[in-house]
C-alpha cells in the first residue's frame, strides 16, 4: 500500500486560520492526512474526460415550483397585534437592543 500524500503543516494550518478552527496536534495530523486525501480524490476526478457534458447545477430538471408573488388581502392591525406581548402606538414594542 503506498503512503499518502500528506499536505504541508503551513498550508493545514492556513486552512485552519480560515476555518477559525484550532486543533490538538493529533487532530492536525489528521486534518492533514485528511485534506491531502481529498486533494488527492480531485486529482482523479480532474482526469475524467468531460469533453461535451454541459455543466449542470442539480442532476435532475427541477424548475422553480414557488407562485406568483401577487398582493392579497392584508391581516387587521388589531388581530396581528391580539397576542403581542406588549405594543405601543400600533406596533409591536421590543426590547432595545444596542
Amino acid at each position: 500500500m503506498s503512503e499518502r500524500r500528506i499536505i504541508s503543516r503551513d498550508d493545514a494550518e492556513h486552512v485552519a486560520r480560515l476555518a477559525h478552527l484550532r486543533f490538538t496536534e493529533a487532530e492536525m495530523t489528521d486534518c492533514m492526512e485528511k485534506l491531502g486525501s481529498i486533494l488527492e480524490y480531485m486529482q482523479e476526478l480532474q482526469k475524467i474526460d468531460t469533453t461535451g457534458v454541459a455543466p449542470t447545477t442539480h442532476v435532475l430538471p427541477l424548475t422553480n415550483v414557488f407562485r406568483a408573488d401577487e398582493p392579497g388581502e392584508t391581516l387587521p392591525r388589531e388581530r396581528a397585534l391580539a397576542n403581542a406581548p406588549a405594543r405601543e402606538g400600533g406596533s409591536f414594542k421590543v426590547p432595545r437592543i444596542i
